[in-house]
């Protein structure tokens, strides 16, 4: 007789569509684990809930208007994992945290996970939201963080037990990211930079200060006079609308047709094989929790600049994978720029080392080899 499978609810907020969640649902072991989804504001019929239809697997909306929706919300997903009977739940976001780790305690889940993807957010622009993270740090059994940086943060300025975390990076199906088509290159070439501008720099980040978006503008003002005809792209270009004014403002002193902005491409992996330098400069060391892009950059093989922050403060080595240049620093960035710009050996170099390295820390076998285990204690 088999055995009993280990049925994992997964409760998300505001999920439209996530490749990492089709990634799971596909590449998981499914003799060994059952999965059944909880989405909390989130439409009817997202691309994700249709997703998970075409595989037969468990899907349920919870109704979320605002904050003062948690109460109804933690009541309804109290009612649906009764009926599940879960062994483990596992929750990514914050507002999915606090709803579905109160939930899961409620209806007397013994193991409650939760994904840490926000790092010193709380410590530095919104201390009210500490209170939160607390009660979910200690209401969790086990907490996965996405990085050493996110980490340090539990342990040292949050307290955690250490033995409490597990560090598991996100894993990438990193084929999807190698071989891009001309057919897929010409399509987001045709919509973004339509009368062939070179070189391009890339931007994927949203309007948010810490990104470092103010920085990585100026420079680009300052290579325009080496290279009239370069383009910008800004892709995820969203955010709070105090945020979204002040990159506006930056973006305004730039001539109107050197720069484009995009909301949402789908075709992520085409977006950066447009790029001829990929640029990514937080702020500081912790602002970014993990940092996604360093990833989908070094995988299609663009050449790139980075300050270190997140996950690139584990891997990024200066000239060897990418170019790092210091925190806040416009000059540096154009210089860096330049620099790639100028060196194909140096390109060729970064692209192989890029790849090499993000194989060995990131691939979607390893990731979904590690989840595996904590779902299996």
């Amino acid at each position: 007789m088999p055995d009993k499978k280990i049925k994992i609810t997964y409760i998300l907020f505001q999920l439209n569509k996530a490749l990492a969640f089709e990634w799971i649902v596909d590449h998981i072991n499914h003799e060994k684990f059952e999965l059944s989804f909880i989405s909390i504001y989130v439409n009817e019929n997202s691309f994700f809930e249709n997703f998970c239809k075409e595989r037969s697997i468990e899907f349920h909306r919870i109704e979320y208007s605002s904050k003062k929706s948690i109460p109804a919300a933690i009541f309804q997903t109290y009612k649906i994992l009764r009926k599940i009977k879960p062994d483990a739940v596992h929750c990514h976001i914050f507002e999915a945290n606090i709803i579905g780790l109160t939930a899961a305690y409620l209806a007397g889940i013994k193991n409650r996970i939760f994904t840490r993807h926000h790092a010193s957010f709380h410590h530095i622009t919104a201390p009210s939201g500490l209170k939160y993270d607390k009660y979910c740090n200690k209401i969790a059994t086990h907490i996965i963080a996405i990085s050493e940086n996110v980490k340090a943060i539990l342990v040292n300025l949050e307290h955690v037990p250490s033995e409490k975390i597990t560090l598991i990076h996100h894993g990438f199906d990193l084929p999807l990211f190698y071989n891009i088509s001309e057919e897929r290159l010409s399509i987001v070439e045709k919509k973004y930079n339509p009368t062939n501008k070179h070189p391009v720099i890339g931007l994927v980040s949203r309007y948010t200060k810490w990104k470092g978006l103010k920085y990585a503008i100026e420079a680009f003002s300052k290579f325009l006079n080496d290279y009239p005809n370069a383009l910008l792209i800004l892709a995820n270009a969203k955010g709070e609308a105090s945020d979204v004014a002040i990159v506006k403002n930056y973006l305004s002193h730039l001539p109107k047709d050197s720069f484009t902005e995009i909301e949402f491409e789908n075709d992520n992996g085409a977006l950066f094989k447009l790029f001829d330098v990929f640029v990514h400069v937080p702020v500081d060391k912790n602002s970014e929790a993990f940092g996604q892009t360093y990833i989908e950059a070094l995988a299609v093989g663009v050449p790139s600049v980075f300050t270190l922050s997140g996950v690139a403060c584990e891997f990024i080595e200066n000239g060897k994978n990418a170019l790092v240049v210091d925190y806040q620093n416009s000059e540096q960035i154009n210089s860096a720029i330049n620099r790639i710009l100028s060196d194909k050996a140096l390109d060729y170099q970064l692209f192989i080392n890029g790849r090499k390295d993000i194989e060995k820390y990131f691939s979607l076998p390893l990731f979904i080899d590690k989840l595996e285990q904590i779902y299996s204690l």
